[in-house]
């Protein structure tokens, strides 16, 4: 999409250079998608030269740069393999989430999915449903951090001020230690989501599970241990936690097929996480061989 109304591309990662009629640029998929009849310059961030992935004993973090492509070779590196995060497992999913193609992959960032804030962006779902925590740089030269989980307040709107800039997501190491559960639903084969939960039956015994794409921002439902619900406290707190007006309305799906859905797979993975017998709805879990998405289809001998 040509956008004849920029003057200039700035290459920068100081907030402080930002004024109005700006938008920061990473890998640009949306924003060169949509175009812009408003926008005056461009803040580059492709040189910025922020490390993509940092893995430590306390998670990973991933720079707002990070690709959908990094981030989808990472659950193969050898520098986490020896680490004990189950919640890796989630990573790979979440990316075939996008239904892109490599081209898109290697362009579109996780920073810039989660800007865009659209209830179906996969990285919003994979770093809420992980308790990702985002770190904020503002033109006054200070920062904040938020979680991932609040950082989207509506469709398409979150809490950026003018000028601020994502910095970073961390991913930590409790949560990623925690055995996860992913469901994704769509109305079509190669469609965008309707519907996609991730559960998490933390360390300590807690259950997590994250509501996004049928709704307009994550929700989150937490019990405690001890408190792991069953299959009606679960509907009745989703009922509870859920009103309607939050279920997303658009093409991909209504809200009335939206909110069965949502109780659909939140029960499943509860029952998948406490071990009870279950069914198994969804795209992409457990591997399956007619699904489009690489990640999904069975490993072949010799393959990576």
């Amino acid at each position: 999409m040509d956008m004849n109304t920029i003057e200039a591309v700035v290459p920068t990662t100081d907030p402080a250079q930002w004024r109005d009629g700006d938008a920061w640029l990473a890998g640009g998929t949306v924003l060169f998608s949509y175009g812009s009849t408003v926008l005056k310059r461009l803040l580059d961030l492709g040189e910025a030269g922020w490390p993509a992935i940092t893995v430590t004993e306390h998670g990973i973090d991933l720079a707002a740069t990070c690709t959908v492509a990094e981030l989808y070779a990472l659950p193969r590196d050898a520098e986490i393999a020896d680490r004990e995060w189950p919640g890796l497992a989630l990573f790979r999913p979440c990316c075939d989430s996008f239904v892109a193609s490599f081209k898109v992959w290697n362009m579109s960032t996780v920073g810039g999915n989660i800007c865009t804030s659209l209830p179906a962006g996969p990285m919003i779902s994979l770093c809420a449903g992980l308790d990702a925590v985002a770190t904020i740089l503002s033109p006054d030269g200070g920062s904040r951090t938020v979680p991932v989980a609040d950082f989207v307040v509506d469709d398409a709107q979150n809490v950026l001020a003018p000028g601020e800039l994502l910095r970073s997501i961390h991913l930590p190491a409790s949560a990623l230690s925690a055995r996860v559960a992913f469901r994704r639903l769509s109305l079509s084969n190669l469609g965008r989501s309707g519907v996609l939960l991730i559960g998490r039956l933390d360390p300590d015994g807690g259950l997590v599970i994250t509501v996004t794409a049928s709704t307009k921002r994550p929700v989150q439902l937490r019990f405690p241990a001890g408190q792991v619900p069953d299959a009606g406290t679960l509907a009745d707190a989703v009922e509870n936690s859920i009103s309607w007006p939050l279920y997303h309305d658009d093409i991909h799906g209504l809200p009335a097929w939206r909110r069965d859905m949502t109780f659909k797979l939140a029960e499943e993975i509860r029952a998948e996480l406490r071990g009870e017998s279950m069914v198994v709805s969804g795209d992409f879990w457990p591997p399956h061989a007619t699904s489009p998405q690489p990640s999904a289809q069975p490993a072949q001998p010799g393959t990576p």
